[in-house]
Order: C-alpha cells, then sequence, then structure tokens
C-alpha cells in the first residue's frame, strides 16, 4: 500500500480498494494484489463498501462497482454546469456521427468524464461517466493539457485502448483557456487510421456550442 495521500488511512484504502474494481471488478486476491492491503484488510474493507453500497458482488462473486456509486455520480455530474450544457450537444454529436460521445475535464493529473453517450452500434466504445483516465494517453487527455491542432480538434488511433481511435476539440471560456474536452470515439474500423478527419469538424462546433450554452463565451 502506498503511503497516505490524505493522511486518513482508511479512507485512503477505502478509495484504493474502489480503485482495484473500476475497470473489470476483482476478486478478493485480486484486490490484494491491486491495492497492496493484507488480506485481511482488504476483505473487512471491502465488506464495508457493499454493506453501504458502494460494491456489489457480482454473479460470479467479484467485487464491483455497486449501485449508490451511480447516483452518486450523477449527482456529482449534475453539479457542474458543463455537464447539464452538454447534454444537447453531445446527443447531438453522438447522432450525427454514430459513435460514442463524452465530456472530460481535467482533475488534477488526471481527467474525468463528466457525461458519456453511447454509440447504437453494438462494436462501440464505453466510457462511463464518473470515469477517471489518464491524461497522457487519447485525444481527450492531449486536449485537456493544452495540445490542440491548427483544425482546433486532436486525434488518437490505438493510444489509450488497442482498436480504438478518437478525436476531441477544447470547451474553451472567454480567455480561451480550456475548461473541458467533447471527444468522439470508437473502433477504428469505423473512424479509420484518421479520426480527425472523418470527425473533427463535428466535435469542434459540438465543443463551441457547449461553451455557448454555459454562457462562458
Amino acid at each position: 500500500m502506498k503511503p497516505s495521500v490524505s493522511g486518513v488511512g482508511v479512507i485512503d484504502k477505502a478509495v484504493a480498494v474502489l480503485a482495484a474494481v473500476e475497470t473489470d471488478g476483482a476478486n478478493l486476491g485480486q484486490l490484494v494484489d491491486r491495492t497492496g492491503l493484507s488480506r485481511a484488510t482488504a476483505h473487512r474493507l471491502a465488506s464495508a463498501l457493499e454493506l453501504h453500497g458502494l460494491l456489489r458482488r457480482s454473479t460470479d462473486g467479484r467485487f464491483a462497482l455497486g449501485p449508490r456509486l451511480v447516483a452518486l455520480g450523477s449527482s456529482a455530474a449534475a453539479g457542474w454546469p458543463l455537464a447539464d450544457a452538454g447534454r444537447i450537444a453531445l446527443a447531438e454529436l453522438r447522432d450525427a456521427t454514430g459513435e460514442s460521445t463524452q465530456l472530460y475535464v481535467r482533475d488534477g493529473e488526471v481527467r474525468v468524464c463528466l457525461s458519456s453517450l453511447q454509440s447504437p452500434h453494438g462494436l462501440r466504445t464505453i466510457v462511463s461517466a464518473g470515469a477517471v483516465l489518464p491524461l497522457d494517453q487519447g485525444s481527450g487527455g492531449r486536449v485537456l493539457t493544452g495540445e490542440i491542432g491548427a483544425e482546433g480538434w486532436v486525434a488518437s488511433v490505438a493510444e489509450r485502448e488497442a482498436g480504438v481511435a478518437s478525436v476531441s476539440a477544447p470547451v474553451l471560456d472567454r480567455n480561451g483557456e480550456v475548461i473541458a474536452a467533447v471527444s468522439v470515439s470508437g473502433p477504428i474500423e469505423r473512424l479509420t487510421d484518421s479520426p480527425g478527419q472523418v470527425h473533427g469538424p463535428a466535435v469542434v462546433a459540438a465543443a463551441t456550442r457547449i461553451a455557448l450554452e454555459a454562457g462562458i463565451v
């Protein structure tokens, strides 16, 4: 287990347990491996989080994120004006491109998905609202660190995940500062090796609309 981040050890350990199951769930042995906690501590914390609805047991007995986090995540997202401003623009972008759309904001050294809409295709990219992703992988992260192409968008191909391409554009405030990133993502076979050429202009238009709807320009 890493040294305490907050100074409140039990909170840090509980957050580590939640992070350990975020992507694909985990059995007890995997919790121990991923968190560095003792088996007894990992089991005790996971069981307590389950009682509070923050974890649940999947059909195969693995720990997974619990139903209460859905409500908490929705409430947290609703507290961001951009989340409200982005709903219509993200929906229109999804319908126009046929691909999954996301709205990201930076939180320190990571990015958080404020809002996400899934493609109607069976083969699609799924990023859940509330998901925490790196800044140094994927077009959304690169936009949030200030990397913006001359056309107003940034594209990535198989950068964060094999077989997935994306294109993102910044939501800018009236001072030209990047406050969020709008993304379209999907399989390379549909977005091609040049996703920006395919969907870049539509993503830039969606980002501009969100800024206008949020009243930040």
